[in-house]
């Protein structure tokens, strides 16, 4: 035991890729059991993901905490330990009568998921290679590199509970068939909810509302990656306007013990919630997306994460006498109306104290509505905007958008 805790006094840091328990003794209890790293604030933590029939449960613990924990469990439950850092590779094997083996490798680490080298020997071993091996390592070495330059927030591989839930991942973390547009659309949001991390409120709980949030996929994502990731205390509503897909989400969430999610049946307009740290609006169709936002101003909202479709209000007003050889093409015309719709939009939020930007977002469908507004109120801004030259605009177009009537109102 005394080998196996310098081992984790050493591993345990930032430079830490992983730690696989297995071999388990119960798999009632648990089945295999995996150790990351992970930066809660400025602190360093790890995070067990521990793996129970079709269940996923997660924990995040200090190094002395967690270096007791996986020494409790190789004694009590598991039988093996792989532990891989930025410069080692180790194994840890328990017998049956408990004795304890600890068999470390220096120098490069293997590759996530074995502990051999290119010609199939246990590591540490001095083996000579032959031609073919040195391909196969020169194959591996070109896996890697390419797994790199695929770095995803929820890493491929990794079983997580509400992806498996969700039909988007198997029990052994392998991406569904025909799920992996979902897959990178999960992703990409979370990597813009990752870019404002520094702009949420640093202290109690954060609170999140998403309007239209339909099969919840992103709902759940934002819930897992800020409560479970990160550790962030969370109230997260999600609104649809469909009853039976509202009580299925709820089911999800209950079963998964997502304890700060809770799903509603209602419309946005008509929604009564009276605060929000952040508002997420995801193809709410028309004019729900105005309505969205105007309570996300309203509210003082810190960021807005808005992903318009059907853009249909500005379709049915322009009209304009210059434009009128491509907008007797209604496609053209519908086009148009889209994308000025949206850069309206983000004028609007722009004279509310907003730092703005329209960015492409990855829409599972391959359709035309993969523009994401983003909205983000810093300390220290004032409303701005050329509120004259958008006027212009708007009469040169002859168009009068809600947000615009919604904000004076409000």
């Amino acid at each position: 035991m005394e080998e196996l805790a310098k081992l984790l006094d050493e591993a345990l840091s930032e430079n830490l890729s992983q730690i696989i328990l297995s071999n388990t003794r119960d798999d009632t209890v648990a089945s295999k059991s995996k150790i990351r790293p992970v930066l809660i604030g400025e602190e360093l933590k790890f995070q067990e993901t521990r793996y129970q029939g079709t269940k996923v449960f997660h924990e995040n613990f200090s190094k002395q905490e967690m270096a007791q924990r996986i020494s409790q469990e190789l004694s009590e439950l598991f039988r093996q330990g792989e532990i891989k850092t930025a410069g080692l590779t180790a194994t840890v094997l328990v017998s049956k009568k408990g004795k304890m083996t600890v068999k470390v490798r220096r120098g490069m680490s293997a590759p996530s998921g074995t502990n051999k080298g290119a010609n199939g020997a246990e590591a540490g071993t001095n083996t000579a290679t032959t031609p073919a091996d040195a391909q196969t390592a020169t194959l591996d070495t070109s896996r890697l590199a390419h797994n790199r330059s695929k770095t995803y927030v929820l890493p491929e591989g990794e079983p997580v509970d509400f992806l498996m839930r969700l039909g988007v991942q198997t029990p052994d973390g392998r991406i569904t068939k025909n799920r992996y547009d979902k897959f990178r659309q999960i992703n990409r949001f979370l990597e813009f909810i990752e870019d404002v991390l520094e702009d949420l409120p640093k202290e109690g709980t954060i609170h999140i509302v998403d309007f239209g949030c339909g099969k919840s996929y992103l709902t759940f994502a934002t819930y897992y990656f800020l409560h479970v990731k990160q550790g962030r205390d969370l109230e997260v509503t999600g609104l649809d306007l469909k009853e039976d897909v509202i009580r299925h989400c709820n089911e999800i969430a209950r079963d998964l013990h997502y304890d700060g999610l809770h799903f509603l049946q209602g419309d946005i307009s008509a929604y009564e919630g009276s605060r929000a740290d952040v508002v997420i609006s995801l193809h709410a169709c028309d004019l729900a997306t105005d309505y969205a936002l105007e309570k996300a101003v309203k509210w003082g909202a810190k960021v807005i994460l808005a992903v318009p479709c059907c853009q249909h209000e500005l379709n049915r007003q322009i009209k304009n006498d210059v434009l009128r050889p491509a907008l007797q093409y209604g496609i053209i015309k519908e086009r148009m109306a889209a994308l000025l719709t949206d850069a309206v939009r983000a004028q609007l939020l722009t004279q509310q104290g907003y730092d703005t930007q329209i960015l492409e977002f990855i829409d599972m469908e391959h359709t035309p509505k993969n523009l994401l507004i983003r909205a983000v109120k810093r300390g220290g801004m004032r409303p701005s905007g050329n509120a004259k030259a958008l006027a212009e605009m708007e009469s040169f177009l002859g168009i009068s958008p809600t947000l615009e009537k919604l904000l004076k109102n409000s």
